[in-house]
């Protein structure tokens, strides 16, 4: 199989990989899933795929996105039964993929470390694809009012005007998008659990933890097993909506922070 770059020009291969995952803590989640796609300088290539055992349980909010449950690993050898060939296999490549810089690799390099097997980025070039999109078509407010309002923003970083053209700019998505037109009922498009992101929900509904050493639990069980936790994250400065959310955890009661939300009242 044969795979055309037409503006790359290679003169090492290239692995080209994705990792699916138990979370999206590097350091702690597990690999379920890895697909390398190994691109020589004449254009062959090889696609290395496998799925692997992770040791821990796939989370239900992991599965909603990858579809990948403990049923479906079973059978399949753990990330240490394969990491030398893999390894191997990665040796003389240089690295690419989309977020691999600050995910993908972290993942891989921890899984070789528990499996005793060096692993160096040194010395290759690394390519991600969402740096380079993050570099060339910015995500700023000076882009969106020229996307959005077919402008320049001149003014940018004045506080006066950021605020008139963040009021248009947002005026103007909700019209392109057929967002809600109503406040309260675009927060509710916008917000799964709170405004900074720091929980979201599983498909059971459940509110969990998205950052942290607990990542991927859910809030009710880290209450129960770990409250020492939730009483540091009251001293720290989160927003007051995943603060109400940790105290009603603590209380013993289900969370709900759409009754927390004055944007929902």
């Amino acid at each position: 199989m044969q795979v055309r770059l037409t503006s790359l020009t290679l003169a090492r291969p290239l692995a080209v990989l994705d990792m699916e995952t138990t979370g999206v803590d590097p350091a702690r989640d597990r690999v379920v899933e890895f697909a390398v796609l190994k691109i020589a300088p004449d254009g062959r290539s090889q696609l290395c795929h496998q799925r692997v055992r992770p040791g821990v349980p796939i989370p239900p909010a992991a599965t909603a996105v990858h579809g990948i449950t403990d049923a479906a690993v079973a059978a399949t050898p753990p990330f240490r039964a394969i990491a030398r060939s893999l390894a191997g296999f990665l040796a003389d490549a240089d690295l690419a993929g989309f977020g691999i810089a600050g995910f993908d690799l972290p993942v891989l390099a921890a899984e070789f470390a528990r499996a005793g097997v060096e692993f160096r980025v040194g010395g290759r070039a690394v390519l991600d694809a969402l740096t380079v999109y993050h570099r060339m078509e910015p995500r700023d407010l000076t882009a969106a009012v020229k996307f959005y309002l077919g402008r320049a923003h001149p003014r940018a970083h004045a506080a006066a005007a950021d605020v008139r053209a963040a009021a248009a700019v947002l005026d103007a998505q909700v019209g392109a998008y057929g967002l809600p037109p109503a406040p309260a009922a675009l927060h509710a498009t916008l917000v799964e659990v709170d405004v900074a992101r720091r929980f979201r929900r599983d498909a059971a509904g459940r509110v969990t933890f998205a950052f942290g050493k607990h990542a991927g639990r859910p809030l009710a069980a880290v209450a129960r097993t770990d409250p020492g936790y939730l009483d540091w994250m009251l001293g720290q400065g989160f927003l007051d909506d995943v603060r109400d959310l940790v105290r009603e955890a603590l209380g013993g009661r289900p969370a709900s922070p759409g009754r927390q939300n004055p944007a929902n009242a």
